[in-house]
């Protein structure tokens, strides 16, 4: 009998610390999955990662982050794009080159530059511009619209899978995921698709 009560108080245990991990999961993690080609070659058709919902609890996105936010669109599908300006900022594009504020902005992370050329845009407060890394395909902010800060669900954390993708999300280095390594697991939550 004092088995069973034993056996019985340490599943109550572990179905608390699981119950509890879950719980902390769903407040600071989301599972997402990219739909499309808009961050080819950095992230990829199919690939799945995780979303970082309280990165921003503590402090402000920056240029270069990549976020997840609602379509513009209002259709029910969310956006993976990169931020590239900021509040306040003017951004104009001239033959698919980015300048913030006069400078040319450098973008090691663009493999595939379209040739738009679009007029100079002053970034409201509070809001963002962003693109996706291939520019050619994207539905971005080239399109005339920013992102406001509160519709920023969060920022992308690691990529998960593929195993051949796994790693960071390009807006880390790998050393900023931490004990991401260890929520392999979660290969098996459903995700939500991101264009």
């Amino acid at each position: 009998m004092k088995a069973v009560k034993a056996a019985l108080i340490e599943l109550a245990y572990i179905l608390v610390g699981a119950l509890a991990i879950f719980i902390l999961f769903q407040f600071t993690l989301q599972n997402s999955i990219v739909d499309g080609s808009s961050m080819a070659p950095n992230m990829n058709d199919a690939d799945r990662l995780l979303v970082s919902k309280v990165a921003y609890t503590f402090g402000e996105p920056e240029r270069g982050d990549i976020i997840v936010f609602p379509s513009p669109y209002n259709d029910g599908r969310e956006f993976i794009k990169r931020i590239i300006g900021m509040p306040g900022e003017t951004v104009e594009v001239i033959d698919g080159y980015i300048y913030i504020n006069d400078q040319l902005l450098d973008e090691p992370y663009i493999v595939n530059r379209d040739s738009k050329t679009l007029a100079l845009i002053t970034v409201p407060a509070g809001e963002y511009y962003v693109r996706g890394d291939n520019r050619p395909v994207s539905l971005d902010s080239s399109q005339g619209w920013t992102i406001k800060r509160d519709d920023i669900h969060g920022k992308a954390w690691i990529v998960f899978w593929p195993l051949g993708s796994f790693g960071g999300a390009p807006n880390h280095t790998f050393e900023d995921v931490g004990a991401g390594a260890l929520l392999l697991p979660l290969l098996l939550w459903p995700g939500r698709d991101k264009a």
